[in-house]
């Protein structure tokens, strides 16, 4: 039986465009079940609809309980969530309902350039300035402190002298798109094993 995932994001959508693509064109049992959001009118509402997967609102109140997350989460059958761009902590309740099945996606080699505001543009910004020779994404299990999970998965890209954020941005969204999915895929084929 396949398995269903939730992708909690709070922007553009780029990356659950991506894995939502992913797993259609697999065309396996493993999909995206349902697009959640802290935010209302946010592009990543468009790109799901248009890929024929619901989308819903969490109202701020409502997700730092979690409680109506979860009965949603359940009503879809959902047995793994990724995090793609979302900016909310994530409630405990979720935390202890999925234990070892939330994962993110951070666009730094952690522990370096992570923590409570530390997101898109500003980790370029940050490993630019620093003068890092190398930055990249790390792919974690999440929990109670924002980029101290367990990391599943990193990988590398250079970063050259004369770049800048966008220049490190660019191949740090190319390293996302490219393994982000895929890592999805194979933890959900460890499930239940």
């Amino acid at each position: 039986m396949g398995k269903n995932v939730a992708i909690l994001a709070s922007g553009n959508g780029t990356n659950a465009e991506n894995i939502i693509r992913y797993f259609q064109e697999k065309g396996g049992e493993d999909g995206v079940a349902l697009v959640v959001s802290n935010r209302q009118n946010v592009n990543v509402f468009k790109r799901a609809e248009n890929l024929r997967i619901p989308c819903i609102y969490i109202s701020k109140e409502k997700w730092t309980t979690g409680e109506e997350v979860l009965k949603l989460l359940a009503d879809y059958r959902v047995d793994f969530i990724v995090l793609a761009g979302f900016l909310a902590k994530v409630p405990d309740t979720l935390l202890h309902a999925y234990p070892q099945r939330i994962i993110n996606i951070h666009p730094s080699l952690l522990p370096k350039f992570g923590g409570k505001g530390m997101y898109g543009d500003r980790v370029h910004q940050a490993v630019v300035e620093a003068g890092e020779r190398e930055s990249g994404v790390t792919i974690q299990y999440i929990n109670e402190h924002y980029d101290e999970g367990d990391i599943i998965a990193q990988f590398r890209c250079p970063v050259f002298p004369k770049d800048t954020a966008e220049d490190v941005a660019v191949r740090v969204h190319a390293l996302e798109y490219e393994h982000y999915p895929q890592v999805i895929e194979r933890l959900l084929a460890e499930i239940d094993k």
